[in-house]
């Protein structure tokens, strides 16, 4: 009698047996991991000293011209986002990840060095491509390597990992401005980030194969009739869907938000009397809260649903933004109260909304649709610079304080009306 064959297990490009899982996987993860790190200290750079390099080095008056760096930023990563998506059905995610390394290494030398305004936004043009390539990748890949039941974990120990590092380096560069200047011993830490980043991504796996092993045994079938394409998902994930439209004004709103305090906090507080390492304390602790808070609300959103943490976190940070005001005759402590409300609420809803769309959305059009949502997330960057600049050279800073507050209650009872947890 012959023997049952039995199936050959996948292998990877490196002919190392396939399976899904974090503690399968581990070894790899925790090289994206430390890769994210990089890629977020590498935006942190410009966190606290930019606007006032800006105003003060290259005498900007307008707000909306000292913003235009976040605007170019935020435009550039939203486009590159949603092209990432589509250019994994043609190259592999390591190819992606390894070119956005090498777009951005001209950038901590342009923001040392530039000789002009013009210098700072085209270095944040290549800052947004080099976001969107390996900030997408990095999440790709580890969603690829931990499967469908562990999403919000992976995606909460990525963005903790990402934003933990923004809020250092924030923190770190104001206190360099203290000792040494805006420029240009802060901004040459972030060769650091490029090298290292770098290298690991020449050293990290493909998750191909990952990914064909999730489809292969995936208990829904695409539909004969459902467009996998990137037209089709765009308008899936942007409106048709009710949850993942959900999804993508609540990130844009988010990323508003931080796209509004980047360029806003620094002249705000400075206004108030508070010193670079004041700000540099207040723009660093906002970003290592959301980071740091990632790790836990990550796993609580896969034990508890996605939707209460997305709702409750817009609201939180809508408060954040009433503390800044409120107490703001007292600007340190405003600051730092309106950081923590800031940082807490984003931690809630960062992972969340990402794993809200990796589960309505199918394998096979999984990446573009996070590359959809990455979109619109990402250009809240330049809406929430564009919005600040124009109601703060009109009304003030503090009539952009107000507006975003609105914005972020209103956005979290849109969540709750339109998401479904999944």
């Amino acid at each position: 009698m012959n023997a049952t064959p039995t199936a050959t297990p996948p292998t990877d490009a490196a002919g190392q047996p396939v399976r899904l899982g974090l503690r399968e996987n581990w070894l790899q993860f925790t090289l994206l991991i430390i890769v994210n790190v990089c890629v977020g200290g590498l935006v942190g750079l410009e966190r606290t000293t930019v606007p006032l390099i800006g105003s003060e080095t290259f005498g900007l008056s307008s707000d909306l011209a000292v913003f235009s760096f976040i605007i170019a930023f935020g435009i550039t990563k939203a486009l590159t986002n949603l092209a990432a998506g589509a250019l994994t059905s043609r190259f592999r995610r390591k190819q992606l990840l390894v070119t956005g390394w090498l777009l951005g290494i001209p950038v901590p030398f342009a923001l040392a060095w530039a000789p002009s305004w013009d210098w700072i936004v085209a270095a944040n043009v290549l800052l947004g491509l080099n976001q969107g390539l390996t900030w997408s990748m990095t999440v790709n890949m580890k969603i690829d390597l931990v499967g469908p039941a562990r999403r919000g974990l992976a995606t909460g120990l990525n963005e903790a990992a990402g934003y933990a590092a923004v809020g250092v380096t924030a923190l770190l560069t104001g206190y360099l401005a203290t000792s040494y200047g805006l420029r240009p011993v802060p901004e040459l830490i972030g060769v650091v980030f490029v090298v290292a980043g770098l290298a690991l991504a020449v050293v990290v796996r493909d998750t191909a194969a990952h990914v064909a092993l999730e489809l292969a045994h995936h208990t829904t079938p695409l539909p004969t009739d459902e467009d996998a394409g990137l037209k089709a998902t765009f308008t899936r994930t942007s409106w048709r869907n009710r949850s993942l439209r959900g999804a993508s004004q609540a990130g844009l709103i988010n990323n508003l938000n931080d796209g509004l305090t980047w360029g806003v906090f620094p002249l705000l507080f400075t206004d108030h009397g508070l010193g670079l390492a004041a700000v540099g304390l207040i723009k660093g602790l906002y970003p290592i809260l959301w980071g740091l808070g990632q790790i836990a609300t990550g796993h609580l959103a896969d034990r508890i649903g996605r939707k209460p943490l997305i709702v409750y976190g817009m609201l939180v940070q809508a408060g954040g933004f009433v503390l800044a005001l409120t107490l703001l005759d007292r600007p340190l402590l405003a600051g730092v109260l309106s950081a923590v409300f800031l940082g807490l609420g984003t931690a809630m809803v960062y992972p969340a909304l990402i794993a809200s769309v990796s589960g309505h959305a199918h394998p096979a059009w999984r990446a573009n649709a996070l590359g959809t949502y990455r979109f619109w997330r990402d250009i809240g960057y330049a809406a929430g610079a564009l919005v600040a600049g124009i109601l703060a050279d009109a009304l003030g800073l503090n009539a952009t304080v107000i507006a975003a507050a609105v914005l972020t209650a209103v956005s979290g009872l849109l969540a709750a009306r339109w998401i479904t947890d999944c």
